[in-house]
């Protein structure tokens, strides 16, 4: 299976399944003498785990990161990183009944005609639980930027038909970090959490959007032609699981627009030329050009749903799946968390921001 390698200066490749001993990464190119914080990149994991947020799986991981090789004494060496994050709440068992299936919108039945054979715990490789291989590398590498006073954040900036305020699209850290669903509009995110409840209930799920924004990248990252810094920025988003497009500048709105107001014009401020607007999403010629790259990303509602789908199994007769069977285990509470948003949004009225 190859594929699971990324990058070319810096390289990552990834292994493990979700329900197998371990998922991990090894990251080679890292630059070495490059103080490492430890606990920051745990931090970055347990962001990740869906356990600490509402609506989302009841599996639950402690996703200890085990540093194998690469760091010492707190620094890079320059030999490649290695590490690892054991599965401790695996399940395999759960799965039994999904031998024969092949569950809706999932990767059960392409996998089965590329490979002649699958791992059906979970999904196994096409888990989304491997992608916290990918959050490890990259909290890594976010240190490596932070030196450079390159910032990354990202946000939810949409969920089902909500969006949040134009005012929130460019947020400080702390806004993102204190919402329980990484969105930096509390008015937006108290809209979401009452719709998810709804879309719950009714044993079903819903997509999304997340944005990102690259704050204080120098001029001329990238390398046309093929190369083109959108084109690797898009096929490492689309490695995340669930993605169904994206987007980076005015994105799609660029079609609906003439070149008279889509054009950025370029203007001297302080000595350094940057440009009045930033249409191109801080990319001109697949290059950077010195302004904040933004991009969004869409995500698809998990496949994985409570209602009942029709579907066939591995010889094409029909079956029925239901995911309240995928994971046999209490579902988390997740009440109060209205009640916290509406606390949020009052707090606007006392002229305090959260954006």
């Amino acid at each position: 299976m190859p594929g699971n390698s990324f990058g070319k200066l810096l390289v990552l490749s990834t292994f493990g399944e979700s329900h197998g001993m371990a998922v991990g990464g090894v990251l080679d190119g890292f630059p070495s003498n490059i103080e490492i914080d430890i606990p920051l990149i745990q931090s970055e994991i347990n962001r990740r785990n869906p356990a600490g947020y509402p609506f989302s799986t009841p599996r639950t991981e402690q996703d200890q990161l085990e540093i194998l090789s690469g760091i010492f004494e707190g620094r890079s060496t320059g030999a490649p990183i290695a590490f690892v994050i054991q599965n401790k709440d695996a399940r395999p068992e759960d799965y039994d009944h999904l031998k024969t299936l092949y569950r809706p919108s999932h990767a059960d039945f392409t996998y089965d005609q590329k490979f002649g054979y699958r791992d059906y715990r979970g999904g196994g490789r096409s888990s989304a639980r491997a992608t916290i291989a990918v959050v490890t590398a990259g909290a890594m590498a976010s240190q490596v930027l932070k030196k450079a006073g390159v910032e990354i954040i990202a946000f939810v900036s949409q969920i089902g038909p909500f969006r949040i305020s134009r005012e929130c699209m460019a947020p400080q850290v702390r806004a993102v970090r204190s919402s329980p669903l990484a969105c930096p509009d509390p008015d937006a995110t108290y809209e979401m959490l009452g719709f998810l409840e709804e879309v719950r209930k009714a044993g079903d799920t819903a997509g999304g959007v997340v944005s990102c924004i690259i704050r204080d990248a120098p001029a001329g990252l990238g390398e046309p032609v093929f190369d083109k810094l959108q084109a690797d920025l898009a096929k490492a988003m689309f490695s995340i699981n669930a993605v169904k497009g994206f987007e980076y500048g005015s994105g799609f709105k660029a079609a609906e627009m003439r070149g008279s107001s889509h054009n950025d014009p370029f203007v001297s401020n302080g000595g350094k030329i940057v440009t009045s607007t930033n249409n191109s999403g801080g990319i001109q010629g697949g290059i950077s050009n010195g302004m904040d790259i933004s991009f969004n990303v869409a995500f698809k509602p998990v496949s994985t749903i409570g209602a009942e789908q029709t579907t066939v199994d591995l010889e094409g007769k029909p079956a029925v799946f239901s995911g309240r069977a995928d994971h046999r285990r209490p579902r988390r509470e997740t009440g109060g968390l209205l009640g916290k948003g509406k606390a949020r949004c009052l707090c606007r009225s006392t002229g305090s921001s959260h954006c």
